[in-house]
């Protein structure tokens, strides 16, 4: 079984409880399913579940098998200048990371809203990027994006590997096909080619569960 879910902001990506925050318990009642790698309770977007252990062990792999790709908007101008020290990698504390694919993109349209908001500061602006990595490091865009003078203030995962966010509205799940994983579902790490953004869909208000 494999289980796609658009995890709300502040929702901690697990089933047992923690300190009274809300866990993905109080949106997904399957058993036996877990999570395939984390998204960090002040993130959103794309997590995936699944109740068969090769596959959670492939999808969530701390040297990344699969890429993930993020919508991150930042505080302050993203120039050029700044996402180009992103693509070949930076130093943060825990070493060098691999190289990223970094586009600046429009907002998305449609977005749903977060609640609560993010911090808006008068006179300065805030940007958004598209950008897809092949780690799993802790809170690691938000550290790439703070090396370079933009904090991140608002973080939406949008693609692991082939699987989409697409329409799903945030707490809402669907059950997908299972892939195969006699065969590698990764890329090997090294150079990749230049990735156009996904497409910016307006989200629908209502999805049905499977």
């Amino acid at each position: 079984m494999l289980i796609i879910f658009n995890k709300p902001f502040r929702v901690m990506s697990q089933f047992s409880p923690c300190d009274h925050k809300s866990t993905l318990k109080d949106y997904i009642d399957i058993p036996h399913v877990v999570p395939a790698g984390r998204l960090d309770y002040d993130s959103e977007g794309l997590l995936l579940l699944t109740d068969n252990g090769r596959l959670q062990h492939q999808i969530s792999h701390p040297q990344g098998f699969w890429q993930k790709t993020y919508w991150v908007q930042v505080e302050g101008e993203a120039e050029e200048s700044a996402l180009a020290l992103l693509r070949p990698g930076v130093t943060l504390g825990d070493g060098p990371t691999l190289p990223a694919d970094v586009t600046r993109i429009d907002e998305p349209a449609g977005l749903w809203p977060r609640n609560p908001p993010i911090r808006y500061r008068a006179q300065i602006p805030t940007s958004w990027l598209q950008i897809s990595i092949q780690e799993g490091r802790n809170r690691q865009v938000r550290r790439m994006t703070a090396h370079i003078g933009l904090p991140t203030l608002r973080l939406i995962r949008v693609a692991i590997g082939p699987y989409q966010l697409n329409h799903l509205p945030p707490g809402v799940w669907q059950e997908l096909p299972e892939p195969s994983v006699a065969e590698p579902a990764h890329r090997s790490p090294g150079p990749r080619p230049k990735t156009r953004p996904l497409r910016k869909f307006p989200f629908s208000k209502k999805a049905p569960r499977s």
